[in-house]
């Protein structure tokens, strides 16, 4: 509970420096994303009376990812956003992220890189279970307002009982709202 209360706290005080140098009119970014994800996922230590040794089991769970995203952009650096994504591994798992991003100014191009960091929730058998995920990307122009994205997130998942990492390689179609 008290990491949920750290989190909170740091989560408002970035939204609260985002807002200080927003303009007066934030734009939105919509779009969609789909690709691969993929967990690791470490049982639980058991000890092997046989060998005398503990031992762990660990798989490999990928899938395909696809959801919808949005974002507000409060100048051309900071924006604030959420993914819903829908998993195809073993029990469908859902994931609700929100997150912080960080445009990268890119002098003479028009592609618009970033980082992003954030917070999901895990929808899926025996959860819903927390993670941290750290990421970026970029943004490659098509038409006005339009673009192509390139993502990366990835970051632990706390599950019950198991260590999981998760890792998701994305692309999709992001449109700028004036």
């Amino acid at each position: 509970m008290k990491r949920f209360q750290v989190l909170l706290t740091a989560l408002v005080l970035c939204i609260a420096i985002i807002g200080m140098d927003a303009p007066a009119q934030p734009k939105w970014m919509v779009g969609g994303r789909l690709g691969l994800s993929m967990y690791t996922v470490s049982g639980a230590a058991e000890f092997n009376w046989t060998t005398y040794q503990y031992t762990t089991s660990t798989s490999l769970k990928a899938g395909l990812q696809i959801g919808p995203t949005a974002e507000v952009i409060f100048n051309k650096k900071w924006a604030i956003g959420t993914d819903v994504n829908i998993n195809t591994q073993a029990g469908t798992p859902i994931e609700w992220a929100f997150f912080g991003k960080l445009y990268f100014n890119v002098s003479g191009s028009q592609i618009r890189p970033y980082g992003d960091a954030g917070f999901s929730l895990f929808f899926s058998p025996g959860g819903p279970y927390f993670c941290i995920r750290a990421g970026g990307g970029a943004l490659f122009p098509i038409a006005k307002n339009l673009y192509i994205a390139a993502d990366l997130q990835l970051g632990p998942v706390f599950t019950t009982g198991t260590t999981s990492f998760y890792i998701a390689a994305t692309s999709g179609i992001r449109y700028e709202i004036n």
